[in-house]
This record gives C-alpha cells, structure tokens and sequence, in this order.
C-alpha cells in the first residue's frame, strides 16, 4: 500500500504535471470508485481548473476552482499517470480525466480498492476520513505532547498502535517496521509499556524514515510507481521489512518475520526485545 513518502511524491508529480489545468471531459468506469454520486462527481468536475494538489497522510487532495475538492485514496494498488498516449488506458484504468492540454490524468488501479470523494474545500476539516487522522510526521503537531497520550492509552501491541491512522497517521506495514527496528522495539511490546524515551524514539524515527521515503522517492517493494511511471528507491534502504533469513544491520542476528494484528511484521529479536 502507498504510504505518506509514496503519496506525497505523487503528489509532487501530479503539481509539475496537472496544476493549473483545465478538466474538458471525465471518464469514470468503475462506478464504486466514487464515494457519493456518479453522475454529480462528473458534472461538478467537468470544465474546472486543478489549482493545486495537496495531501494529508495518505489521501490526495485534489483541489478544483469551484471550491470542491477531490479526496483520492490509492488503497492498496492505486496509481496516477499523466499521459497523451492511448496506449497507457487499459481495463485496470477505472477513471479519465481529459485536460486542456491534451493530456489525460489517469487513475489505475488494478484491486479497485482505491476511492474518490468530492468534497466541499474549506469544509475538509470536517471530511470524516479526513477529521480521524492523527498527526503525521513532518508535522508542528507531531510532537511528544500530542502522539504521547495516543499511544500510552492503548495496551494493544505497538506495531498494531502505530498502523492505527487516528493514532498517528501516514504511516504503513513498510515504515512501522522500519521505526520500530531504529527505536529498537519488539513489535508485540503493549502500547501502554513503552517509556519516554520510547516515544521519544518513535517520534524521531518516524521523522527520519518519513524524510528518507520521500527524497528516495517511496518504496517500490510490489507495484508502487509514481506519476511519471518510476518506482521509488527506499527499498534499497530497509533494515527489517523484508529482509527475514538476513542478517541484521546492527548486530548481526537473523531478521525474522512473524504474524501481529494479521499483518506480516519484521524484527530483529536480539536487538528487539520485548517489554
């Protein structure tokens, strides 16, 4: 699944590439893309200018000059390309978008689990989705003050705490792991465990691994592509997602791979050792 560095240098993409463009047609396909009304998404986004593209955690914001806003989420596998060539739409493409320019944005998404929402701008805040978000990291809110409290009162495993979107949000399976593997913390340590210093740690790695995604472009470990069809390199940079039967960075001892919250999680059990 796109993570927040995957969705924020899709979002960097889609400025240098649709920003200030005008929308002339809209194609949508697979009708449960939309979250609302088909025919009223189409109609209230045909003949609009994009004027900017924004995120927060891992939804795109969309935004048009008609004061809406589309939310897009990626899910698991969805994908934006910017293209001219007919040849780039196939059955995974569900919706169209064709621009001023000759362009067309197109969104792929080969599990159709992605979405799209049309929303009010200024009322955003206020979005559902939007308003359960916790803070993320990059963020003034992200600070010990805030994520603290999120976490201590949890006594469920850390790895499922922190994959918790209204706990703190833009973090996925990839990133927990690899925070976890810098603040050396057993993924299966309950929450409401960990000391200062912890929390500390979790903030400051999440911090770092956000940053090193986005420069290196995200993680492409299955089919992550960003908007010009390059995959990102922050694979080359893991320590503990997929590198089970691997030696650890750190010390040496072999990564293991096990099963928390039904979700495959990676640790070192030597230099992560539970509380």
């Amino acid at each position: 699944m796109p993570e927040m560095p995957e969705v924020e240098t899709v979002r960097r993409g889609l400025i240098k590439q649709v920003k200030g463009r005008k929308i002339l047609n809209v194609e949508i396909r697979y009708q449960n893309l939309i979250t609302g009304d088909v025919d009223q998404f189409i109609d209230m986004v045909t003949g609009t200018k994009i004027t900017d593209i924004g995120r927060r955690a891992k939804f795109l914001l969309i935004h048009l000059d008609n004061g809406y806003t589309i939310i897009s989420h990626l899910r698991m596998e969805g994908k934006y390309r910017v293209s001219s060539d007919p040849a780039m739409i196939d059955k995974h493409s569900h919706a169209i978008f064709t621009l001023d320019d000759g362009q067309k944005l197109i969104y792929n998404d080969v599990r159709k689990f992605g979405r799209m929402q049309l929303w009010r701008t200024r009322d955003l805040s206020i979005n559902k989705s939007i308003q359960k978000l916790g803070p993320e990291p990059l963020s003034k809110e992200f600070i010990f003050e805030n994520v603290k409290p999120r976490i201590m009162r949890h006594r469920k495993d850390i790895k499922t705490v922190l994959l918790d979107q209204s706990v703190m949000s833009g973090l996925g399976n990839i990133y927990v792991d690899e925070v976890l593997w810098n603040a050396k913390i057993h993924p299966e340590t309950p929450a409401n465990h960990l000391n200062d210093e912890d929390i500390e740690n979790v903030i400051k790695y999440s911090n770092m691994e956000m940053k090193m995604g986005i420069e290196a472009g995200g993680s492409t470990v299955r089919s992550y592509l960003d908007s010009t069809g390059h995959a990102g390199h922050m694979q080359d940079f893991l320590h503990a997602y997929g590198k089970e039967g691997t030696p650890c960075d750190r010390c040496g001892t072999e990564i293991e791979k096990i099963k928390v919250g039904g979700r495959g999680t990676h640790f070192c059990p030597h230099c992560q050792v539970i509380k």
